[in-house]
């Protein structure tokens, strides 16, 4: 029987080494940093899984992006609001978002289930890093990963390829998780760009700035290993000469050969940390 998306996401967690769990500074304070953890109790659930507490407190689950699609978005409302009532640990991660809301692990007291990983196991919504550098929580792509495979709610249909342009454009304003194979990357002053598709064909082309491309060849990535390479891109998805998307640091992850949009947990080995 085929484990289930939390038991990925605490073998995954558990797997790590601390350091694996912290981000590189932004403005002088880690945004992975976790805060003392609190006792509270979920009074309500508001606008893209905003949890309001007994307490006032108002929290987001971190790691993860509320999907677009209003059918996926009233899927994970209604997840949310049946957790209404309950009694959740909350663990803060680094500064408040841009609305004072406080980015958080939040648990089950009762049963120590993460509503994160409940979410994104189920198909309701993406593991992502947001505004934040890089992904606090690195474990809950492997939860992803799994719901991909089963083709659970967001992934009930065919992940977009890179070299589809049209398809692409009729997701013009929305996040989007791309799949496909860089066919040349040519890093310039400002910005690097990896391109999908061949001179004058409709395709994606992914931007990554200076400063995010420097911390990617930190990682061990350059043009020289990444031209050739299947690669997942996540990100907001703008049509300016073509589609194109601005990833963050980890937004793009290479995938080994093997790994296809129908390949199953064990073939989501390409995960770069």
């Amino acid at each position: 029987m085929p484990a289930s998306p939390a038991a990925l996401l605490a073998a995954a967690l558990a797997a790590m080494p601390p350091s694996t769990t912290r981000a590189a500074p932004r403005t002088g304070a880690s945004d992975c940093a976790a805060g003392p953890a609190r006792d509270e109790v979920v009074a309500g659930i508001g606008p893209r899984g905003e949890i309001r507490l007994v307490s006032g407190l108002r929290a987001v689950p971190d790691s993860l992006r509320w999907p677009d699609a209003p059918e996926a978005a009233s899927a994970a409302q209604a997840w949310l609001e049946a957790r209404r009532g309950a009694r959740v640990t909350v663990v803060p991660r680094g500064l408040p978002d841009r609305w004072d809301r406080v980015r958080a692990d939040l648990l089950s007291a009762e049963d120590g289930a993460d509503l994160a990983g409940g979410l994104i196991g189920a198909g309701l919504a993406y593991a992502d890093a947001n505004e934040a550098d890089s992904l606090c929580r690195p474990g809950l792509r492997l939860v992803e990963a799994a719901a991909r495979a089963r083709g659970l709610g967001l992934w009930g249909a065919a992940v977009p390829a890179a070299q589809d342009g049209p398809a692409l454009r009729a997701r013009a304003g929305h996040f989007v998780v791309v799949e496909g194979r860089i066919r040349h990357v040519g890093e310039r002053g400002a910005r690097t760009y990896l391109d999908f598709a061949a001179r004058g064909t409709d395709g994606l082309t992914v931007t990554v700035s200076k400063r995010t491309w420097r911390m990617m060849r930190a990682r061990g990535l350059s043009a020289a290993s990444l031209e050739g390479r299947r690669v997942r891109v996540r990100g907001l998805l703008e049509v300016r000469r073509g589609p194109t998307v601005e990833v963050a640091l980890d937004g793009l992850e290479t995938l080994e050969e093997t790994d296809r949009p129908e390949a199953g947990p064990d073939g989501e080995r390409g995960l770069r940390r």
